[in-house]
């Protein structure tokens, strides 16, 4: 587990948490995991590849979230996003020393 996060389930969906900031949620069904990914690039990668990555609900858009189907990611690319999605709610010298320990990425 990335440090600072930690697991909840909430109405039955798996959430991770930094603090009390969701970075990565997963349907009910596990089809489907949302993470954190800034707004102002999410329209763009949404429509790179529109068959892996979709735009949030209407009520979710004012957060930084896109949602993807997992059965079209590959494990390394899974792993990516969500280490991305952390990054974006931890302090940038916890990103740095993740960066150390991992010179060859997150995969």
């Amino acid at each position: 587990m990335l440090e600072r996060s930690y697991q909840v389930y909430v109405r039955g969906r798996l959430k991770f948490r930094v603090k009390q900031i969701v970075y990565v949620a997963f349907s009910l069904d596990e089809t489907v995991m949302e993470f954190a990914f800034p707004k102002e690039e999410r329209a763009a990668l949404v429509a790179s590849e529109p068959r892996k990555f979709q735009m949030p609900s209407a009520s979710d858009m004012r957060f930084n979230w896109v949602h993807t189907d997992l059965s079209a990611l590959d494990p390394t690319e899974a792993r990516e996003l969500v280490v991305d999605a952390w990054r974006m709610v931890v302090p940038r010298k916890l990103s740095r020393a993740y960066d150390l320990a991992h010179p060859d990425g997150p995969g």
